[in-house]
């Protein structure tokens, strides 16, 4: 007695592949932050023959490290990759687990949406176009004076936020796909493999 179990089935297979290819972007800024860190390194141990550091080497790092990880969350909470104390359910029913497993896919799902409306304001702050009325229409705040960028290399902060705002409304749609999910684990009594 599941709810739409065929259109779940087809849904879940088109959010798969998006999170895999936004994971896989992911995995690509680390390897590429860690090239930069071995080259910033080397550079910096031959300062005397002419080499240096990667200029904006710690900036790029953290905004990659912050990419990356919005970057895996979907996928994440698709597969349910979250800790979780099995110590402790591993005991109850197998109906009982799959209605505890349905209130921590409700709980994520409220802390993504609070993600992503925080990033949201965030992308407002930072952004410096678009007219008053638009801006207020979508919930944006005033337009900064001054855009922000990054101190060494300039970069604009909007540009980060909007890329984490990509990744940020992803996983809130996967969040609520996993509701819909594991709410038909609970009309059949058990979990189902991810």
């Amino acid at each position: 007695m599941a709810l739409a179990k065929r259109a779940e089935h087809t849904v879940g297979r088109v959010i798969e592949a998006a999170c895999r290819w936004l994971a896989y972007g992911g995995g690509l800024v680390l390897t590429a932050m860690a090239v930069m860190t071995v080259v910033s390194i080397v550079g910096r141990m031959f300062t005397g023959y002419g080499l240096g550091p990667v200029p904006g080497d710690y900036e790029l790092v953290a905004n990659g490290c912050a990419l990356a990880v919005f970057s895996f969350l979907p996928l994440c909470q698709l597969k349910r990759g979250h800790v979780t104390v099995d110590i402790l359910t591993s005991h109850l029913s197998k109906r009982m687990q799959a209605v505890l497993g349905f209130v921590g896919d409700c709980l994520i799902a409220i802390a993504s949406v609070i993600i992503l409306r925080q990033l949201w304001l965030g992308f407002g702050e930072k952004f410096p176009y678009g007219s008053d009325a638009l801006r207020d229409a979508l919930g944006m705040g005033y337009k900064p004076f001054y855009p922000e960028t990054t101190y060494e290399l300039q970069i604009p902060v909007w540009i980060l936020y909007s890329a984490a705002l990509v990744a940020a409304g992803l996983f809130v749609i996967v969040s609520l796909y996993t509701i819909w999910r594991s709410l038909n684990w609970v009309l059949d009594g058990q979990e189902g493999t991810v």
